[in-house]
């Protein structure tokens, strides 16, 4: 049985920073500079559904799908289609 050593996991790291630097270079040409700014601010409230669009949209830019660049009105777009609907409760009283 071998235990992960400290070179393993700096590679595990190294990868880590390595695809996150090009993920965020993917998205600055992908996106306007609006759109970015409120991407930014959905991951500071609600992080996974940021990086499910993140997701969605490099998918789209890597098989070129995407006309031009995202702008922070279709980027309103995806947000909305991509949130789960909130469910309301109501309670009735008897």
């Amino acid at each position: 049985m071998s235990y992960p050593n400290q070179d393993d996991e700096n590679n595990t790291q190294e990868k880590d920073s390595q695809l996150k630097a090009q993920k965020e270079i993917m998205l600055k040409q992908v996106l306007s500079g609006d759109a970015r700014l409120r991407l930014n601010n959905v991951r500071m409230v609600k992080p996974e559904l940021a990086d499910l669009v993140e997701n969605y949209i490099l998918n789209l830019s890597v098989q070129g799908k995407l006309p031009g660049q995202i702008s922070d009105d279709q980027l309103k777009q995806i947000l909305s289609s991509a949130q789960q609907p909130k469910r309301d409760f109501k309670i009735n009283r008897v």
